[in-house]
């Protein structure tokens, strides 16, 4: 039986923390539920998962659907597309079965990429490479999470580029739901030896289909729709990360129809060391000034009161009601105060 080779390459960038990464397992959870009771899927579909942020990882290699077993997804800071892309292609070229003389090989591979940020690192070479030895000999479907992806970018990688309206949960089901009945019904085209690739009925409240003719603005090396600055616990040493959301609010000279950028708290996240590993740790601190964040979370591994602690090695923890804190990164002792005015933090690329 010819394999039908499915890639999942999912965005687990630091802005992907939080309720959308627990509708992404979750997703992926009903899919492979769905498709191990779909005949056609079990006897063709294999299925893989690979994750990128400031690195890319395989964390379910290609295998059986009867054999997958749901993954955990970590989280990472930045969003190389061009690592999960170099990644990606690694992966195929070293699993997927070509057609020989002697054998049929694998059906045309169909990839969905989930991404919800803008590109952090130079992807033109992988680009590049892709068009150049993998556009048409795969199906890529890109799901673009929000109104934030840098869809210009996208519209390079495939003719298939796609808007997921991700506000609630209901919507992230029906999402999902799509996803398995393309599978399925990719499956049963190959198993009639027509295309093999065929995408479900789009409904446009949920999903839809972007218009290429239309061109945004490029990309730069920062997501710019969130702020997320990485601390650690000064009692667990555990890493956590602090979300940040961009809102738009009404300047002084509103009357001019001018508007200032701030960010709004969105929530603080506990993450694991896998957090260093899949981080780029080569890329130069970026700053925010203090006064453009609003709110600030206690410590979601120990409670303190005041998760936003700056030492003066420049690096964030959270602090309580004791008199001397120790910072969990360089381990110097101080007695800390609140300051006047505003000042600059270290931000990661989000």
């Amino acid at each position: 039986m010819r394999r039908l080779p499915i890639y999942f390459l999912i965005d687990i960038s630091e802005s992907m923390i939080g309720e959308p990464i627990q509708h992404v397992e979750e997703g992926m959870a009903n899919i492979i539920k769905a498709l191990k009771s779909d005949p056609y899927a079990i006897e063709t579909v294999w299925v893989s998962v690979l994750v990128f942020a400031g690195q890319a990882r395989t964390i379910v290699p290609l295998q059986e659907i009867a054999d997958f077993y749901p993954p955990r997804f970590p989280i990472g800071g930045g969003t190389s597309l061009s690592k999960g892309l170099g990644h990606l292609m690694y992966e195929l070229r070293s699993n997927v079965i070509k057609t020989t003389h002697e054998q049929k090989g694998d059906w045309k591979p169909i990839i969905f990429l989930l991404t919800d940020g803008v590109p952090t690192d130079d992807t033109r070479s992988a680009i590049q490479e892709w068009k150049q030895n993998w556009q048409k000999s795969t199906n890529l479907v890109v799901i673009s999470f929000g109104q934030e992806t840098d869809l210009s970018l996208l519209t390079e990688l495939t003719e298939h580029v796609l808007m997921f309206n991700n506000s609630s949960t209901e919507q992230y089901t029906a999402f999902f739901k799509w996803v398995t009945d393309s599978i399925k019904t990719s499956s049963v085209s190959v198993d009639n030896s027509t295309s093999g690739f065929e995408l479900a009925k789009l409904d446009d409240q949920v999903i839809s289909k972007i218009d290429l003719s239309k061109k945004d603005s490029p990309q730069e090396y920062i997501d710019p729709n969130f702020v997320v600055l990485a601390a650690k616990c000064q009692n667990t040493k555990r890493p956590y990360l602090m979300k940040y959301r961009k809102v738009l609010n009404d300047s002084p000279f509103s009357d001019l129809g001018l508007q200032t950028v701030a960010y709004k708290l969105n929530g603080a996240f506990q993450v694991d060391n896998s957090y260093y590993e899949l981080s780029d740790q080569s890329v130069n601190a970026f700053k925010i000034n203090s006064e453009e964040l609003i709110g600030a979370p206690t410590c979601p591994s120990c409670g303190n009161q005041y998760g936003l602690a700056i030492c003066s090695c420049g690096k964030i923890h959270c602090i309580g009601e004791e008199e001397y804190s120790t910072c969990p990164w360089c381990n110097t002792k101080a007695q800390y105060g609140t300051g006047g005015g505003g000042f600059d933090i270290n931000r990661t690329q989000g």
